[in-house]
């Protein structure tokens, strides 16, 4: 704070005011303080302060005015010097375009003199060849548009036989060249349809804690054993290998019923018949959801989603079908990209191979429906209004139609490789299960027959019947009149033996 701001600060203050009471309570007006006097000295050296302090001001704002000045006549020094480099720019540009209209109607009036002789040989060389023409008119003793005949016949001739050596050659490099690039399609796309085979057989193994699981598995008077295979239609081999149990049957489903049925019962420890039902009933449940989540495992595999779930249901029965050995998931998943591949290298729809590679197999898991499985699969894409296009990949996979399209073909194509390659088929295993598939379908035909089941790899066939519609004397009868049909109607090696089992039972619950 300055000495100048303290003297007025200190003289503008005002002192508060005061009240005196007094006995007769008169209010006095409060007295000012005495201001206090400020001295010459205090008020010269603020003064002088203030003009010092103008006057720096005064210089400061010529300082800048001096610089502003200067940097305004720089600006226009640079102003007018760019000014004059644009002005000389555009001269410059003005003389180069008038020399270069200058050289153009020199080369415009070079180029008409040019045209004029041009013409004028033109003329000279048309009225030469008239007067050639004349003369070989003359010495040919022909008319100008019979030389051209001539002339023409002659030429045809020869660009005839180039021709036909250039198309003969053409069609050679293209025929080695088309078989190359059918091997190369071919190889890359089994290549990306390469896929790991496993071999499956007809017998699952089960092990077991012990030996002696094996005698609560055969239970008393064999009850057990007999209720396990009668409710499976698998056969048990409880002494081909120690410490496990073999089951044996030709139709997978029922095979892995059995096992998963069977692994049950031995962790759970109490097997009878009553439970062996339960079991198994729960087992055939189970493996129902697998065979639902393979089909959609299947489908998604090879990028087909949204089918119904009935289809999908059908794709998952191929994980238990085989066809001459080879598993159907294995080789409807090989064949679909080999589809795939060969139609994208084609230029097909591979949309329609791919519907027609995942589905053309699946005639192969209807069983309740005679017919091939080319009519089967045909009638349940039908069933399904699946598009007509994937519909007629399916029935012409076997050629039993005429192909109708490039995806027919391809179809075709990929199923032949799936299965023509090797290692994919190692024996002929579809004769195999048709027998036995026949077997039990003999067996089911006569009246009051319950279930019928081909075992012991189509040695024996096991016929439940239902004891209420038919009695112990038809049993054997039934038993004779099946064996003579067997022995008329098929073709098999060895014996058949026939069981025909008739069974009454009664179950009640303590409560």
């Amino acid at each position: 704070m300055s000495l100048f701001s303290g003297f007025a600060k200190a003289f503008h203050a005002k002192p508060k005011p005061q009240v005196i009471k007094k006995p007769i309570h008169i209010v006095q007006k409060p007295q000012p303080a005495p201001q206090p006097a400020v001295s010459p000295a205090a008020t010269q050296a603020v003064l002088a302060e203030a003009q010092t302090r103008a006057r720096e001001i005064i210089l400061e704002a010529k300082d800048e005015a001096l610089k502003i000045r200067e940097q305004a006549q720089d600006t226009t020094r640079r102003l007018r010097f760019e000014a004059e480099e644009k002005s000389r720019d555009l001269i410059q540009q003005e003389t180069t375009i008038k020399q270069r209209l200058q050289l153009s109607e020199e080369k415009l009036t070079d180029a008409q003199t040019k045209s004029q002789q041009a013409r004028q040989a033109l003329e000279d060389a048309e009225t030469a060849r008239q007067k050639q023409v004349e003369k070989l008119e003359q010495a040919a003793k022909l008319t100008r548009d019979q030389a051209k005949e001539e002339l023409l016949r002659q030429l045809d001739k020869d660009l005839a036989e180039t021709m036909a050596k250039k198309i003969q050659a053409a069609e050679e490099e293209a025929q080695e060249e088309a078989a190359e690039k059918a091997k190369e399609i071919l190889v890359d796309a089994m290549k990306h349809g390469a896929t790991d085979y496993v071999s499956e057989y007809t017998v699952s193994a089960v092990k077991l804690p012990d030996e002696e699981v094996k005698g609560r598995i055969i239970g008393k008077e064999g009850r057990n054993i007999r209720a396990f295979e009668r409710a499976t239609g698998v056969d048990i081999d409880l002494d081909e290998t120690p410490g496990e149990v073999r089951l044996s049957s030709f139709d997978s489903v029922r095979r892995e019923i059995a096992r998963l049925a069977l692994s049950r019962l031995v962790a759970d420890g109490r097997i009878q018949p009553s439970r062996i039902e339960e079991y198994v009933d729960k087992a055939r449940h189970e493996v129902e959801r697998i065979m639902f989540e393979e089909g959609k495992k299947l489908a998604h595999a090879v990028g087909v989603y949204n089918l119904p779930k009935e289809l999908l249901e059908m794709l998952g029965r191929f994980k238990f079908r085989f066809s001459y050995g080879q598993n159907m998931i294995a080789h409807t998943l090989e064949e679909t990209k080999i589809g795939i591949a060969l139609a994208h290298e084609v230029g097909a729809n591979a949309d329609v191979v791919r519907l027609g590679c995942l589905l053309h197999d699946i005639g192969k898991v209807i069983t309740d429906e005679e017919g091939s499985h080319v009519e089967l699969g045909v009638k349940l894409l039908q069933k399904f209004r699946m598009p007509q296009p994937v519909i007629d990949c399916v029935a012409q996979h076997h050629e039993d139609t005429p192909f109708t399209s490039k995806e027919s073909t391809l179809v075709y194509i990929s199923d032949a490789i799936s299965g023509a390659r090797p290692g994919a088929r190692y024996e002929d295993y579809d004769e195999y299960v048709k027998r036995l598939t026949k077997l039990e379908e003999v067996a089911r035909s006569f009246e009051g027959v319950k279930e019928a089941f081909a075992i012991q790899a189509g040695r024996e066939v096991r016929v439940i019947i239902d004891p209420q519609k038919v009695n112990d004397a038809q049993t054997i009868k039934l038993a004779h009149f099946l064996k003579t049909k067997i022995q008329k109607e098929l073709t098999y090696p060895g014996t058949v033996k026939v069981n025909v089992i008739r069974e009454v039972r009664a179950t009640e619950v303590a409560t």
